[in-house]
């Protein structure tokens, strides 16, 4: 019987092999570069990923080896295939993949031309935009086709973010494809402490193409689809049945849509256009060859990021242009069991960290027990309160509340990761440091309205509103209980300036009568009645 720690020497020693077999391969990134090396590394892949197989064997339950953080890298598209730079496929012009999979119907309109004009007017700018999408279109493009999807689609990136994982619209939309939170949530990208999925490579274009799919399942036609995607589809769905009622024809030039979605479209348009004939607008697309640009290595185990950087040997803009998920400079291997890394550096990212001595992750994760000042967490956990501050980007004046999640140092010799359940539901909730309110009951005069309460007790008329569930303008009946909530200074100030002002007394948990208020210019001043004061949990 082969016993689990010759398994690991052995996968171990595979690892390596492979890390020193990719190291010696320079390859062609989209953009240009050394000439590929000759050597077949198909085996090596193959005797890796077996060896990887056989150290955690199916049947047994799944362990962590502290010294074996990572696994072989793969294409994440196909996991089971040997990545071979040196095949004739891998030498195919990508851009011209991509033209022969154009299948949506084209449109020839003034909006068109304006995008045609607007980009071929800015040769830098699709230049940058361009290069910056080579790094993902052999990917998009792999999913579009395995999808048996129009090509285009490939394309949709570069209207919705110019190719920016990190970009973020000013309705929160956020990433490469540019998800909402509520579409990014019902497509399974998960927004949390540690990390925002929308912005992450992989999962942002699998759920977007979840995405089109579904919007076409439900239009029957691509335009509408794009559409859909970029409006809502209950918006073209009632763009649609307008048109039905009053006769016209429903297809997508058809429908009264705002000025951006009659745009997108065409926009998109112009793109494939300057694809398909780049020359006829004075445009020189960047090489990109296709193969993957990125591989994908599976992590075991927690790691900082900045370690990663550093082992991985690329700067910080490419590590995240790659992983531009990540929220914390730590990653979680529970959460994200995975880094993109581009080709060469995937395998000395496997080499260094076989050699790294100590701690992968100097971070972790801990939960408050209750609510909590940032100073107070801080001694509990053993850090100084700026630096809690900054990391768990807590502003001045607020709380931590109860069950939210902090970033915190981890001790050097634990050796226990964040759990799966933390990592994919980790939420922080703030609530400002004020003293706690008291709620004060009280009597409604016969003058009283929403705007006289919130002044006499300086709230405004929203809170007092939606403290009585009513709304702002509204007037009180005279004897009504009104609610009000205040710091519990102020609430006993405020009993005894309302006591003043209406020429009464009144002590908070006590009746007391109001005195008769004197008549001022022929106007009568009711006074609040009843106060009871109560602390709100």
């Amino acid at each position: 019987m082969i016993q689990p720690s010759s398994l690991r020497r052995a996968a171990a020693a595979a690892a390596l092999l492979l890390s020193a077999w990719l190291a010696g391969c320079s390859t062609v990134a989209p953009n240009g570069g050394a000439d590929a090396a000759d050597d077949d590394v198909s085996d090596i892949v193959r005797a890796a990923q077996s060896a990887a197989s056989a150290a955690t064997p199916a049947s047994a339950p799944r362990t962590i080896d502290p010294n074996q953080a990572v696994a072989a890298p793969i294409d994440p598209l196909r996991p089971n295939e040997a990545v071979d730079l040196n095949a004739a496929a891998a030498t195919v012009d990508l851009w011209d993949r991509l033209r022969r999979g154009f299948a949506i119907p084209d449109l020839d309109t003034p909006l068109v031309q304006k995008g045609e004009q607007w980009y071929s007017s800015r040769p830098d700018y699709v230049q940058r935009m361009t290069t910056r999408g080579s790094r993902y279109l052999f990917h998009i493009v792999e999913e579009v086709e395995r999808r048996g999807m129009p090509t285009e689609l490939a394309l949709l990136p570069f209207i919705e973010s110019a190719f920016n994982p990190q970009a973020v619209s000013s309705a929160k939309a956020s990433g490469m494809w540019q998800f909402m939170p509520a579409t990014g949530k019902y497509f399974e990208l998960r927004q949390n402490v540690f990390r925002d999925d929308r912005r992450d490579v992989l999962a942002s274009t699998r759920a977007a193409l979840d995405y089109l799919g579904k919007l076409y399942g439900m239009f029957g036609d691509w335009q509408l689809a794009l559409a859909a995607y970029n409006w809502g589809e209950g918006s073209v769905q009632r763009a649609i049945k307008r048109n039905q009622r009053l006769g016209l024809p429903t297809d997508y030039l058809s429908l009264k849509m705002p000025d951006e979605t009659q745009y997108y479209v065409p926009k998109l348009q112009a793109v494939k256009n300057i694809i398909a004939r780049p020359a006829d607008f004075g445009i020189r697309l960047p090489p990109l060859e296709n193969h993957p640009y990125f591989l994908s290595v599976p992590i075991e185990r927690d790691i900082d990021v900045s370690l990663a950087i550093a082992l991985a040997g690329v700067s910080r803009d490419e590590f995240h242009t790659l992983n531009p998920q990540m929220n914390k400079p730590v990653i979680l291997a529970a959460g994200t069991p995975q880094l993109l890394l581009p080709y060469d550096n995937a395998s000395q990212f496997i080499r260094n960290i076989s050699l790294h001595q100590g701690p992968l992750a100097t971070w972790t994760a801990w939960v408050a027990p209750t609510t909590l000042h940032p100073a107070e967490a801080a001694k509990r956990v053993g850090m100084p309160e700026s630096d809690l501050r900054e990391v768990n980007k807590i502003p001045p004046s607020m709380l931590v509340k109860a069950g939210s999640t902090l970033l915190v140092p981890r001790a050097q010799t634990s050796q226990r990761d964040v759990s799966p359940e933390l990592a994919d539901n980790a939420v922080m909730a703030l609530t400002p440091d004020v003293p706690p309110l008291r709620r004060v009951t009280l009597k409604a005069g016969k003058r009283d309205s929403v705007a006289t309460v919130a002044k006499r007790y300086r709230v405004t008329p929203h809170q007092v509103a939606e403290w009585n569930k009513t709304s702002a303008s509204a007037r009180f009946k005279p004897g009504e209980t009104i609610v009000v909530y205040l710091a519990s200074k102020a609430a006993r100030g405020s009993s005894k300036a309302s006591a003043k002002a209406s020429h009464g007394s009144v002590k908070a948990g006590k009746s007391t009568k109001a005195a008769p208020s004197k008549k001022t210019s022929g106007t009568k001043k009711s006074a609040p009645a009843k106060k009871t004061v109560k602390k709100k949990h």
